[in-house]
């Protein structure tokens, strides 16, 4: 007898896999559909900032990180130009932290694992029949493709470099942030709140990724040490150096439907395959582990006579997330736009509205709140 699934999941992912892993906590039989083939033997870099909602959404699967691989950020410094700063402190906001900073081959080994142990989740080669497709290919989905799906994209004139890197001096369980002539730095803690390594991400333009790629070590550091200001005292390049391109995308439409074996069948995008954002802000994966949270509410508080393919239920799912990327996605497109301006009065505009901006403890504390997700 062929096999039947509720849900087939295609892309396994962090996206993916943490919601395979809460569809079959809620007893839905679920194709994850695994079919990538990292050849690439040089470390995996990259690291993601999570907000206490994505912290609570891996927690309540057990996949929450230990304590070396998820540093919590106290503290966060934006720097500019006339030295204008912003400054944010969990203190204030009465939490435990603002962010944790979380090593992202640890977490996909953590869910690759779970994935394992679940006997209601198959890990397959090639999409399976199902109720409902769940579409988490990333931002090349060639399912989205596929089901003719407008991906409403616009590329920044930026290229992101990160690496892993060593400073003499600790963190402090601070990330900071630098905008300088178009430039974008960020160096984000890890390792522990004791520790004296970051992750990097330095958004800069084409011409300066490829100079930067083929730099020597020493150039690298050289130049990076010049960006942040010796702010963490030396740094040591701890890794290989990575860079893509940087987008603005949206899918115009998120959810559908299909025709499979003569059936019609539904579908839904989430994560990086609905949605691309620049990442000075830090929110992608939180974007796309906010669609898993909502898609799992949607889904299991439905009504017991509706399926799990309800058209219904399904656009209140795209209703509620893109109404959250508009405000994530737009708030980070327009800061990307104002902190690579070239003209001089509105560089001066934008350090009077930091200084500004830094005094109004009530302002801060709301836009804190909003980034935490709660």
């Amino acid at each position: 007898m062929a096999q039947t699934y509720d849900i087939c999941i295609r892309g396994a992912g962090i996206v993916g896999r943490t919601l395979a892993l809460h569809l079959a906590s809620k007893r839905l039989k679920v194709a994850l559909v695994d079919n990538s083939s990292r050849t690439d033997e040089s470390p995996d870099v990259r690291a993601y900032a999570l907000n206490a909602q994505s912290r609570q959404l891996l927690e309540a699967i057990r996949c929450w990180p230990a304590d070396a691989h998820a540093t919590p950020v106290l503290h966060m410094a934006v720097m500019a130009d006339a030295e204008a700063q912003v400054h944010f402190d969990a203190a204030p906001q009465g939490v435990e932290a603002l962010n944790w900073i979380v090593d992202v081959p640890v977490l996909e080994q953590q869910l690759s694992q779970a994935v394992q142990f679940q006997s209601l989740i198959s890990v397959v080669d090639t999409p399976q029949a199902a109720s409902l497709t769940v579409v988490c290919e990333g931002r090349a989905s060639a399912t989205r493709d596929e089901f003719g799906i407008d991906f409403d994209t616009r590329r920044y004139a930026q290229w992101a470099v990160a690496a892993r890197v060593e400073s003499t001096l600790p963190h402090q369980q601070t990330a900071r942030q630098w905008f300088h002539d178009g430039d974008i730095t960020a160096l984000l803690p890890m390792q522990g709140p004791d520790g004296n390594f970051h992750a990097l991400v330095w958004s800069v333009s084409p011409d300066r990724a490829r100079t930067l790629m083929h730099y020597t070590d020493t150039e690298f550091t050289d130049a990076l040490q010049t960006a942040t200001r010796m702010t963490v005292g030396n740094l040591r390049l701890a890794s290989p150096r990575a860079s893509w391109s940087l987008q603005h995308a949206v899918a115009n439409r998120w959810v559908g439907t299909f025709q499979a074996q003569g059936l019609r069948r539904a579908w839904v995008l989430a994560g990086d395959a609905a949605h691309n954002v620049h990442p000075l802000a830090g929110q992608g994966l939180n974007l796309g582990l906010g669609d898993v949270a909502e898609l799992v509410r949607v889904l299991d508080t439905r009504s017991y006579w509706r399926p799990v393919d309800d058209m219904r239920l399904l656009r209140q799912y795209e209703r509620a997330r893109k109404a959250a990327f508009a405000v994530v996605g737009g708030s980070g497109n327009s800061l990307q736009q104002l902190f690579t301006h070239p003209h001089g009065w509105i560089q001066n505009a934008r350090s009077w509205g930091m200084r500004g901006f830094d005094s109004c403890a009530p302002l801060k504390h709301w836009v804190a709140r909003q980034a935490m997700g709660l």
